[in-house]
């Protein structure tokens, strides 16, 4: 079987800016800690979350950087590596991994459409520089490309690619891949109104940036789903599923930002294109937030 690193509720931070659309690591490390310390079970950098194309390369490095010495060992991190080519992907994969990365996450981009066999080969050669083990990222929203089960299955194929993060919201991929490859692959969803029913799919994790606002209740979910109670996790899950779904419908660093300001914390700013919600956003974002409080 091949090593998995990961597991259970990987939580995604937001990448924060000063107003002048500047990196804030000082408040990048702040909101990194309250995830450590919240229970989640791994934190990961660089994702759609902290908004990874929109950053320079040494943003990236010092995102890595500062990541990993702020969880300082205390949980798994995975690091975002996504480039347009494989030779800055394998840059940053490599600099993942000095810096100390337990794993790294790539999704394949592209301007223009990439063929299975150009996809395999840019995963082998990114996998053939690093040692640390790799995570396949399936999301075609933000990435433009839909990896098949099939290529999936074919990536697996590399040694370190031991995990597949499934976001298209297929929850018949997911069986798929449990079916077909038994317990030598670990797939996590990435499609967050879909958490129960993956774990019942038997997901080695939920990749989310949920626990930003409500950690509590992530963990609770994957806890009862650990205990095989699915009536507390059924409970646990439809308390938090319109918050699921409305961060996924508004853009997870613009919906992540103003409920950390709602909740009383400082969000930082984004950096453009990206706008804040508008006001009815917020009010309606407002109104989920305190019923779950309640």
């Amino acid at each position: 079987m091949k090593h998995i690193p990961i597991q259970g509720v990987v939580a995604y931070p937001i990448t924060p800016f000063n107003e002048k659309e500047q990196l804030n690591l000082p408040l990048f490390r702040s909101l990194v800690e309250r995830l450590v310390v919240s229970g989640s079970h791994a934190i990961a950098p660089l994702g759609s979350t902290g908004v990874l194309p929109y950053l320079t390369d040494e943003e990236k490095e010092a995102v890595t950087e500062a990541c990993i010495q702020q969880v300082a060992g205390r949980v798994p991190t995975l690091v975002g590596v996504s480039n347009l080519t494989t030779e800055k992907t394998i840059y940053h994969a490599r600099f993942a991994e000095k810096a100390g990365a337990s794993a790294v996450m790539i999704i394949p981009m592209s301007y223009w459409k990439l063929t299975d066999d150009e996809i395999v080969q840019h995963y082998d050669a990114v996998a053939a520089n690093i040692g640390i083990p790799i995570m396949a990222y399936n999301n075609p929203a933000t990435g433009g490309v839909d990896m098949s089960p099939a290529l999936l299955k074919r990536l697996l194929e590399i040694p370190n690619v031991t995990m597949i993060k499934e976001s298209t919201g297929d929850i018949q991929r997911m069986h798929y891949l449990r079916r077909e490859l038994g317990e030598d692959v670990a797939f996590y969803n990435g499609s967050n109104p879909l958490a129960l029913a993956a774990f019942t799919a038997g997901a080695h994790g939920w990749c989310t940036a949920a626990p930003n606002l409500i950690p509590a209740l992530n963990v609770a979910l994957h806890d009862a789903v650990q205990r095989n109670d699915f009536n507390a996790a059924r409970q646990v899950f439809y308390q938090q599923l319109d918050l699921l779904r409305f961060i996924v419908a508004k853009g997870l660093p613009r919906a992540v930002k103003a409920g950390l300001q709602i909740l009383g914390e400082d969000g930082g700013f984004l950096r453009s294109p990206l706008k804040p919600l508008t006001p009815a956003e917020s009010a309606e974002l407002s109104t989920i937030l305190s019923l779950i409080k309640n």
